[in-house]
């Protein structure tokens, strides 16, 4: 019959061999590469993922993640090469390529953040030192951005990390800075603006004396012309008057006196009181505008109450 000892023992055999087994094997995920180190030295370095065998309670295992991490780097202020201030925003992807050089050098992904950093600060302040401000903002900041990758991947490799990108989120002036260049952008439009307004008023103004002053010789030259058209018109018809009148001088003082006639004697306000008799009426009493024959003086005798003439 079987001791209840050796169940025991049996059963802690079992539970001793399995925290042995359990202790002696561990795996690396799809996300990571396994550093085993072995009071405190490496002896191992697993990068594929799987199963792997450690010496139990002696070795530890150390993850290192290998995927891209994300570098946030706060704003830093930067003096370009044209001494103007810019405030830049960047940040770095990298990925720890050598994780045995990566503990040794920093150990954590957090104090590698930190080393990152301050590299990534000082070649930030190296290369935009070199160039103007509008090269950082828009002629070559993409070339830029390569140049400091470069330097901060040469300078990272000690510590078993490569730097894939760097970016520059944002470079601009400081915010005193960018009120101040604002309102000089704006004075300096708003005194173009003035100065294009008074060459606009300027210009209006010599076109329109310009106009004015051919209007005055269009309207003179008009003028004139119509006065020599005019007297030349005058002229032809005295002429015309002049020579009608002598080929038939009672026709011409017919026609003159029904001319005024037909002005003198419209409806309108003026008045004048005139003898039946009068000269201006002697075609109305004759045709031939003659007026009347007087009947001839007697010699015998004289008219009633006029004395008589002496011979």
């Amino acid at each position: 019959m079987r001791s209840p000892v050796t169940g025991i023992v049996t059963l802690i055999l079992l539970l001793v061999a399995a925290i042995v087994a359990y202790s002696s094997l561990f795996t690396v995920q799809q996300t990571e590469q396994a550093l085993v180190v072995r009071f405190g030295e490496p002896v191992n370095i697993a990068t594929e993922p799987g199963l792997y065998v450690k010496a139990p309670f002696i070795d530890t295992v150390i993850p290192v993640d290998k995927r891209i991490l994300d570098l946030e780097n706060p704003s830093q202020e930067v003096i370009a090469s044209d001494q103007k201030r810019l405030v830049v925003d960047a940040f770095a992807r990298y990925r720890i390529k050598n994780p045995l050089r990566f503990y040794q050098s920093v150990g954590t992904v957090q104090a590698a953040n930190l080393q990152l950093t301050t590299l990534l600060n000082a070649a930030l302040r190296r290369v935009l030192g070199e160039v103007t401000f509008i090269q950082v903002v828009r002629d070559e900041r993409e070339a830029l951005m390569g140049r400091i990758r470069d330097q901060l991947d040469k300078e990272a490799d000690g510590y078993g990390i490569q730097v894939v990108d760097v970016r520059i989120r944002r470079a601009d002036l400081p915010e005193q800075n960018s009120q101040a260049v604002y309102q000089r952008m704006q004075t300096e439009r708003q005194r173009e603006a003035a100065e294009f307004r008074a060459q606009g008023a300027q210009k209006g103004q010599e076109i329109r004396s310009n106009a004015d002053r051919e209007s005055t010789v269009i309207v003179a030259e008009a003028n004139s012309r119509a006065e020599q058209t005019r007297g030349e018109g005058d002229a032809e018809r005295n002429r015309l008057f002049a020579e009608a009148y002598g080929k038939d001088p009672d026709f011409f003082a017919f026609y003159r006196s029904m001319t005024a006639y037909e002005n003198g004697l419209k409806s309108a306000d003026t008045r004048f009181l005139l003898r039946p008799d009068s000269d201006f009426f002697r075609y109305f009493g004759n045709p031939s505008g003659k007026s009347a024959e007087a009947p001839p003086a007697t010699t015998s005798g004289s008219a009633p109450g006029v004395p008589a003439a002496k011979p």
